[in-house]
């Protein structure tokens, strides 16, 4: 009597989305390069933030507007005492002679510094004992001031490499807070109006047109002069609070869509409630709409960044950002020092064109529509 034996079946466990996601964009090199990119950024902002690099951008490491070292520029320091030194006398200056014989009397009050056109300095004793307490605290001014840099220096001698990684620390924070608040916001109204509909719906319709009736530039500007507060903390919640407007808008046309599928319905069947049909359900098959406005919203709210900066409205003073130089470049541009303006549209440039791919390729991977 013979016996048959069936083979147990081995069962595979079906990948989730995110798996499917990884598996997706991993096959797509531009993507990868991008998040290279990216985390690049994202690593050097902590770095920056931790102070680990980037800590002594406001050293004044070399003379003003110092070239870049790439152009050819001479190597070499040169010490505080050239840099202050007075310029060498005109023998046509009518004041010659009066600076030369005050030079050689003796000062009877070490607090009165004469300059070269003798005019007595009514602050040089104030000057003298606040370089005494920075000596003594470790802040005095470096000795030596290099006469080149490997991307130049501003006009106060600052070394752009260090200023732009210090900048991009505030920009991309503004960015990244103010896009993901904006998205969040968006997101919960665009989902209760378009879920419940009504007078919900008639009501966040009735916010959004005030709000998009309003320029953008304008409303921002108007908010800001309201506020009359600078600082980082205060640009996010004006960006946050102007820019919901576009997630809104397409979170609730996708919540109108969903709400009347198939799944949902299943859902409703067995007791599920509001609140997990629209967050636990319905929002994973619309999460990459909302990926996508996050990388639109980050681009627009770096370029209004600059434009607060830029007209007085943004960072504070002592605090750098991509928008506070390109502030200071349009003015160094006129004299020919570019490096600063290339320094910081370059970087602006490299991380808004790598995020906006790498989200596009999450957004086509995240989409349960592409096979």
């Amino acid at each position: 009597m013979s016996t048959t034996t069936t083979n147990p079946s081995v069962q595979t466990v079906s990948p989730g989305l995110w798996a499917l996601a990884w598996r997706r964009l991993r096959a797509d090199k531009v993507a990868m390069i991008a998040m290279g990119i990216v985390i690049a950024f994202l690593i050097a902002l902590v770095l920056s933030a931790t102070g680990v690099i980037a800590s002594d951008w406001e050293q004044e490491s070399g003379v003003s507007y110092a070239p870049p070292g790439f152009v050819g520029a001479d190597t070499g320091t040169v010490t505080k005492a050239e840099v202050e030194a007075p310029p060498p006398e005109n023998p046509l200056d009518p004041l010659a002679d009066i600076i030369r014989e005050l030079r050689k009397q003796p000062d009877a009050d070490q607090a009165v510094i004469v300059n070269d056109y003798g005019i007595p300095d009514p602050l040089a004793k104030e000057m003298a004992e606040i370089r005494t307490e920075l000596a003594k605290s470790g802040k005095a001014v470096v000795g030596e001031r290099l006469t080149t840099l490997p991307f130049g220096a501003d006009k106060w001698g600052h070394d752009i490499i260090k200023k732009t990684i210090k900048g991009a620390e505030t920009s991309i924070v503004v960015g990244l807070v103010a896009a993901f608040l904006a998205t969040l916001l968006g997101t919960i109204f665009g989902a209760l109006a378009g879920y419940f509909g009504g007078k919900v719906d008639d009501f966040f319709n009735w916010f959004y047109s005030i709000f998009t009736s309003i320029p953008y530039l304008l409303l921002i500007l108007s908010v800001a002069a309201v506020l009359q507060q600078k600082g980082v903390t205060t640009i996010i919640l004006i960006l946050a609070f102007t820019g919901w407007t576009g997630p809104f808008r397409l979170i609730r046309a996708e919540y109108m869509k969903h709400k009347a599928r198939e799944y949902v319905w299943a859902a409703d069947a067995i007791g599920a409630s509001h609140w997990r049909k629209m967050f636990v359900h319905i929002f994973p098959n619309v999460s990459h709409v909302a990926l996508v406005q996050v990388s639109i919203l980050v681009v627009g709210f770096i370029k209004s960044e600059v434009i607060l900066s830029f007209l007085g409205f943004g960072v504070p003073v002592g605090v750098v950002s991509w928008g506070s130089m390109l502030n200071e470049a349009q003015n160094e541009l006129i004299l020919g020092k570019w490096w600063q303006l290339v320094a910081a549209t370059a970087a602006m440039a490299v991380l808004v064109t790598a995020f906006s791919l790498f989200t596009d390729a999450l957004r086509d991977a995240l989409d349960p529509k592409l096979k």
